[in-house]
C-alpha cells in the first residue's frame, strides 16, 4: 500500500523505498497503542521515540477530525497524520488520550474556544496554523468530529491556500453519526424518516436566527449540532412550522466517552428537559418527524409505527 502522492504529507518515494514493512507496520503499531491505552498503559511509556518524519521542505496543514471522543473512533489516517505532525493545534473538546497519538517531539498547542470565552479568534488560529507551516512544519489542526462539519474549516482552508500551502482534510466521526450508534438506533429508517438535515443552532452575531422549520418535512431527521442554549427558539419555531409537538427527540451529550448520557422527549418537552435534566454542552438533539405521526385533538399524543424507543438501553456486542 502506498500513500497518495496528493497528500502534502506524503514522504518522498526514496522515504517509501526504505520503510519496512511500511503501513502495515504503522496499522499494527496504532492497534498496540489502542490495546495498551484500553490496558491502562500509555502508549507513550513503552513506544520508542518515532524519528522525525522525512520531510518535503515546505510545510503543510492537514485539518483532522477528532471523531467525536473515543480515541478508538478516531480513522487510521487522522492516527497517522498524528504520528507525523511536528506542531499539533487542538480544539477544546478533543480528548487527551487522541494527543498520546502524536509523536514524543510534536508540540501540543491548546487552541480550544468556548461559547462566551474565545481566547482564540478564528483570525488568530488561521495565523498560528500558518506561521508554523510557512517555518516547514507539518502541522495538524486537530478539531472534534468532523473538521468539515461546522468546524471552521472554510477560513482554515483559505488562509493555507492564501498563503500557498498544501492543505488536505482527513475526515472524521461526525457527532450525528456517533449518536445513531450510541442510541443504537439508525437516522433513517425506511418508512418513517428518508433523510438526514444537519444544522446548527447557533449563529453568529448579528446574523438572522435559523429557520429550522423551513427544512423539516415529514420524513426528515433533523440533527442539531450546538443547539442546547437554543432548545425554547428551536422548539417553539419547530412546531411554528408545524412539525408535531409530540415527534420524538433523542438528546445525546458527550458521546462515546465515559460521561455520555442520553436523554428522549417529545418537541413539545424539548426545552424543558433539557432544562430538567441539566444538559450541557456538547450535544447532538435529533428530532424525528416521522411520517406516521400525528398529533391527536391537539393532545400531543403520539401515534407512529413502533420503531423502538432509543430512551432503552440498546444491547451492545462485547467484543
Amino acid at each position: 500500500m502506498k500513500l497518495s502522492a496528493a497528500s502534502p504529507f506524503a514522504p518522498s518515494d526514496a522515504a517509501l523505498r526504505a520503510r519496512k514493512p511500511g503501513i502495515l507496520a504503522f496499522m499494527s503499531e496504532v492497534f498496540r497503542d489502542w490495546r495498551l491505552a484500553l490496558a491502562g498503559v500509555s502508549p507513550k511509556a513503552t513506544t520508542p521515540t518515532r524519528s522525525a518524519p522525512d520531510r518535503a521542505k515546505q510545510g503543510a496543514i492537514a485539518l483532522v477530525g477528532a471523531g467525536p471522543g473515543a480515541r478508538d473512533l478516531l480513522t487510521l489516517r487522522a492516527a497517522q497524520r498524528l504520528s507525523q505532525a511536528d506542531i499539533v493545534f487542538y480544539d477544546r473538546l478533543v480528548d487527551p488520550e487522541v494527543l498520546e497519538l502524536a509523536r514524543s517531539e510534536a508540540e501540543l498547542v491548546y487552541v480550544g474556544k468556548a461559547v462566551g470565552a474565545c481566547a482564540w479568534p478564528q483570525e488568530r488560529i488561521d495565523a498560528v496554523i500558518v506561521a508554523a507551516a510557512l517555518q516547514g512544519k507539518r502541522v495538524v489542526r486537530l478539531k472534534s468530529g468532523d473538521p468539515c462539519m461546522f468546524g471552521r474549516a472554510t477560513e482554515e482552508l483559505a488562509a493555507a491556500r492564501a498563503n500557498g500551502i498544501p492543505v488536505e482534510i482527513v475526515p472524521g466521526v461526525t457527532a450525528a453519526s456517533a449518536a445513531g450508534a450510541a442510541l443504537g438506533r439508525s437516522l433513517t429508517e425506511r418508512g418513517a424518516t428518508d433523510r438526514v438535515v444537519f444544522a446548527t443552532g447557533m449563529c453568529r452575531a448579528g446574523d438572522d436566527t435559523p429557520d429550522w422549520g423551513a427544512s423539516t418535512r415529514p420524513g426528515t431527521t433533523l440533527a442539531l449540532y450546538m443547539g442546547v442554549r437554543q432548545a425554547p427558539v428551536i422548539e417553539a419555531n419547530l412546531i411554528a412550522a408545524g412539525v408535531p409537538a409530540a415527534s420524538e427527540v433523542e438528546i445525546v451529550s458527550d458521546i462515546s466517552t465515559d460521561r455520555q448520557r442520553i436523554a428522549t422527549c417529545q418537541l413539545g418537552a424539548l426545552a424543558a428537559t433539557i432544562r430538567s435534566e441539566k444538559i450541557g454542552n456538547p450535544a447532538i438533539i435529533l428530532i424525528r418527524h416521522d411520517k406516521g405521526v400525528a398529533c391527536l385533538g391537539g393532545t400531543g399524543e403520539l401515534q407512529s409505527r413502533d420503531v423502538g424507543k432509543a430512551g432503552k438501553a440498546p444491547l451492545v456486542a462485547d467484543f
